[in-house]
């Protein structure tokens, strides 16, 4: 440690490393049980969700575990080594372990700290993003099998304070920490109801619950009213029209003036659903599908290599911007030139935009454009608008099924949905004046939860962003008070290192007979 290290440090603490300070991988115990008492067993699965204080359940007798396991005790520090780095570096100290010992998964490393290390303070110091960010830095070996070496610890600096002055910054620590969990806790129900609420709101827009059914109101009113399959003859009829009138304008564009109306039968009528697995529906209301009510496109990206296709007046919709929200701008835009170079095409206000790729939360998600758009390959854009329906139903009945939709994915590496699995999602459609009336109350209930789930995430980010803050200030020796009669823990850490250099066993050697 260098002086100019020395004097930034708070009083009585000293720089040393975690390898000097604990015994790190100890082949046992330091009090082996005999072969038949009942121990603790942490198996792979719990490894991966290291966090905190580890109490195992599971048992095993100390014969079956002394060899070919990870071996630790009360007190102990284990930290998870493998794959995938995000759950690198996650610790737990071991605590109430039946018999007080332990074997499990060799995916952990152990830390057993030594007298000048407080077991409690080392899990706090090992939880912070830094150290992790580090831990991860560090990994070895190859692709899908990387883990954090025992050198990493070793080697690795830990600003060591009084050992009276370690369980006062514990004590803190876990004051403030029961708190935030708490709030944590809280915040999470918060989000589990509201996800519940949204979920049986959008159900029984479906379900022909949420608001009087048309066929329940023209009984009370003594009147007729028109089903849903008349909207759908209307819609299908619009379709043909502007199939015609665009393949009119190809012919004529051709010089190939059409001489009777023989072209029209090459039109392909949608094809119906099988309603033969499908829900019951309200009475007026039918089955159908997108593809049948609306034209689906997919989009395209212009040429990355080429400047002059981007930056322009365009706006253009990433796969990553279509997540369950409203679109009236996007990151990207593209010019006239890069429209005329690619196949995506320019989408009116009212298209909804569905997700089709990725393993992540993206495939199956949904957006609307407020604004005209185009898109990438990775969405399929469903103009909803040109068949006079409102948007938001055929949005809001996507969020509705989006685990449903996700299941729709092909592909090994990259699960994904195409055109043709968008166009065959079926659709529960009601008479016009009745999906009008869902569409608003799903407007009016939908937006204000909406808010509320985003005003509780960002609350919990803002939790763990305090977390961080208060780690950072109890190992700067911000966080608890300082004893100037506390030992310092330089005096310490010298009987630590006398003791080790005592007890070092002393190398031995075949000696040389003599004659």
């Amino acid at each position: 440690m260098t002086a100019d290290e020395a004097a930034t440090l708070p009083l009585g603490w000293v720089t040393s490393s975690v390898g000097e300070l604990a015994n790190l991988n100890p082949s046992n115990p330091d009090r082996v049980p005999p072969d038949d008492t009942e121990v603790s067993f942490v198996p792979m699965a719990s490894v991966e969700a290291l966090s905190g204080v580890m109490h195992p359940s599971a048992r095993r007798t100390w014969r079956t575990v002394r060899k070919g396991y990870k071996r630790f005790q009360d007190g102990d520090v284990l930290v998870a080594k493998i794959t995938p780095s995000m759950e690198n570096g996650k610790a737990a100290l071991a605590s109430q372990l039946i018999g007080g010992v332990g074997a499990g998964s060799t995916e952990f490393h152990v830390i057993r700290p030594t007298e000048a290390l407080v077991g409690k303070f080392l899990l706090h110091f090992l939880l912070q993003e830094s150290v992790r960010r580090e831990a991860r830095a560090h990994m070895t070996g190859t692709a899908g099998q990387l883990r954090v070496p025992e050198s990493f610890y070793e080697s690795l600096d830990l600003h060591l304070p009084p050992i009276n002055e370690q369980h006062r910054i514990v004590e803190v620590l876990d004051s403030y920490f029961t708190c935030l969990d708490a709030a944590q806790a809280a915040l999470e129900h918060v989000q589990a109801s509201l996800k519940r609420y949204r979920a049986s709101v959008l159900k029984a827009a479906v379900d022909g619950k949420l608001v009087t059914t048309e066929a329940e109101l023209a009984r009370k009113e003594g009147r007729d009213y028109e089903p849903a399959f008349v909207l759908l003859d209307r819609i299908l009829a619009e379709r043909r029209r502007r199939w015609e009138e665009a393949e009119f304008e190809k012919l004529i564009a051709k010089w190939k003036p059409p001489r009777n109306d023989s072209w029209k039968t090459k039109y392909e009528e949608p094809a119906a659903p099988d309603t033969s697995e499908l829900p019951e529906l309200p009475e007026g209301w039918c089955w159908e599908t997108l593809g049948r009510c609306f034209h689906v496109y997919v989009g395209a990206t212009p040429s990355r290599t080429e400047d002059g296709f981007w930056i322009g007046s365009i706006p253009w919709v990433s796969s990553s911007e279509v997540a369950f929200c409203r679109i009236g701008s996007t990151r990207e835009t593209i010019t006239e030139e890069g429209l005329r170079h690619t196949s995506t095409q320019v989408h009116p206000p009212g298209t909804v935009l569905l997700g089709m790729i990725g393993e992540g939360k993206t495939r199956g998600q949904a957006a609307i454009l407020d604004i005209a758009a185009c898109n990438n390959q990775n969405a399929a854009a469903i103009r909803v608008t040109e068949s006079g329906l409102p948007a938001e139903y055929v949005y809001y009945y996507l969020m509705g099924r989006y685990a449903q939709t996700r299941t729709l994915g092909s592909g090994n590496n990259q699960p994904a949905l195409n055109k043709s699995r968008v166009e065959a999602i079926p659709l529960p459609l009601p008479p016009m004046t009745e999906l009008r009336r869902i569409a608003g109350r799903l407007d009016e209930l939908l937006p204000s939860t909406e808010r509320l789930e985003g005003a509780t995430r960002m609350a919990i980010d803002r939790i763990q962003v305090l977390r961080a803050a208060i780690l950072r200030a109890a190992f700067e020796g911000r966080l608890a008070d300082q004893d100037s009669t506390d030992e310092p823990a330089k005096a310490l850490l010298a009987r630590i290192r006398t003791n080790q250099a005592e007890n070092r066993p002393v190398p031995t050697g075949r000696r040389r007979q003599t004659a």
